[in-house]
């Protein structure tokens, strides 16, 4: 290894792209972010449309999807980047969490899918586990 490569500052270690309509979320899922070691919000949309978009350009490794959006669900935005066959782990989050909407999203691709009034802390621990898993895979 070249000297000079070891002043480089380190790659984040995970790209994580917030699909959230309500601004206090999305806040507090950008300051959850902020805490989990090489990790970086690359990207925020409140639409499907949007997000699907945004996703495509900033190729993120996880997304963090809520089901119901301003305009469009979740769910569109979880099945068009499936129909793409995008290798992003999607992680979705919502206040609607009853098993018809999970075992849907499971079916379309979903890594997760937690309730946001009681399972908020299991999502930073599933995407810190991710993101230390990705550091171990790019390390060898």
């Amino acid at each position: 290894m070249n000297p000079a490569d070891r002043c480089q500052p380190e790659a984040p270690a995970m790209r994580v792209f917030v699909v959230e309509d309500s601004l206090a979320v999305c806040e507090r899922l950008q300051t959850m972010l902020a805490g989990i070691e090489g990790t970086e919000a690359v990207g925020v949309a409140a639409t499907a449309q949007g997000a699907i978009d945004a996703i495509r350009a900033a190729q993120p490794d996880v997304v963090v999807l809520d089901l119901r959006l301003a305009e469009g669900s979740g769910l569109d935005v979880l099945r068009a980047l499936r129909t793409e066959g995008a290798a992003i782990a999607i992680y979705m989050l919502s206040n609607f969490a009853e098993a018809p909407y999970r075992r849907l999203a499971e079916r379309l691709g979903a890594q997760g899918f937690f309730d946001k009034s009681t399972e908020f802390e299991r999502v930073r621990d599933v995407l810190s586990a991710h993101a230390h898993s990705i550091r171990a895979d790019r390390l060898h």
